[in-house]
């Protein structure tokens, strides 16, 4: 019996000491749930957005005086053909530049006092070409343009009328009249009678202005092409057909066959290059 109550004094020691040593540590006697996770706080941010600084415009250039044009340039009409326009010279590259042609020489002069086919072809031919020798030379540039003139020479071959029609450059204009007025005295006209024509001037370095052909003068005029379909609103609608142009009769023909003359290579080549600049292109290459 001793020593059954010695072993329970024992156990009784030692769970004593170990409550209090229990107790000294701070341990939990009551059951509790774990500690739950700290949930997650939305935060919301403001953010205010500062316009960058604005940058100083430039001031506009302020406007220059235009310079005023001392001599009028009119427009040619639509329906008129000019040369192809010539891109402007580079720095690095000379302009172009033609001299002006001789003047008609005495014997062109006299076959064109005498011939009076299509409105006296060669005096008209050789008018133009006595202005444009006294022009002097074409230089590629501002300078350079085109003026057509519609002139009157009284049957005694002097100048009785001198009009513009229109002009791409005063600076032509003002020296083929110069050319004009200082014109050495001029044959009498084929016909007697006065002549009135249209003349252009080409004052530029690309300008092919050869003789004419004179081969196909006897053949009829191609018709006028007239719009078929124009109408004023008001009168009947009338489809009209061009009338072609009678022949000459053998009289005449015979007499326009007689003043032809022989075609020089330079008047072929003037027309070829003349076809040439007028039906040619770029993209075909011909």
């Amino acid at each position: 019996m001793s020593r059954d109550k010695n072993f329970i004094a024992l156990l009784l020691t030692l769970a004593l000491h170990a409550a209090v040593w229990l107790l000294a540590s701070g341990y939990p006697f009551q059951h509790g749930s774990p500690p739950q996770a700290p949930q997650a706080v939305e935060k919301i941010v403001f953010l205010e957005l500062i316009p960058p600084p604005r940058q100083p415009q430039p001031e506009p250039p302020s406007a220059q005086p235009s310079t005023p044009i001392t001599a009028p340039v009119t427009v040619p009409p639509p329906d008129t053909a000019l040369p192809a326009p010539t891109p402007a010279p580079s720095p690095d590259r000379p302009r172009a530049s033609l001299a002006a042609p001789p003047p008609p020489t005495a014997e062109e002069w006299a076959f064109a006092a005498n011939y009076t086919n299509k409105n006296s072809k060669g005096y008209r031919y050789s008018w133009g070409q006595q202005v444009r020798s006294m022009m002097g030379t074409a230089v590629e540039g501002p300078v350079q343009g085109v003026v057509r003139f519609r002139i009157e020479i009284a049957p005694d071959g002097r100048l009785t009328q001198v009009q513009t029609l229109w002009t791409t450059s005063a600076k032509a204009e003002q020296l083929a009249r110069q050319a004009i007025q200082n014109m050495p005295p001029l044959p009498p006209t084929p016909t007697g009678q006065p002549l009135i024509f249209d003349k252009t001037i080409s004052f530029s370095p690309f300008a092919n202005d050869g003789p004419p052909i004179y081969r196909d003068d006897c053949l009829p005029e191609p018709p006028v092409f007239r719009n078929p379909f124009a109408w004023d609103g008001k009168s009947p609608q009338v489809v009209a057909a061009p009338t072609p142009t009678a022949p000459l009769d053998p009289q005449a023909l015979a007499d326009c066959l007689r003043q032809l003359p022989k075609d020089s290579v330079e008047a072929e080549s003037a027309s070829d290059q003349r076809l040439m600049d007028q039906w040619g292109s770029s993209k075909t290459g011909r």
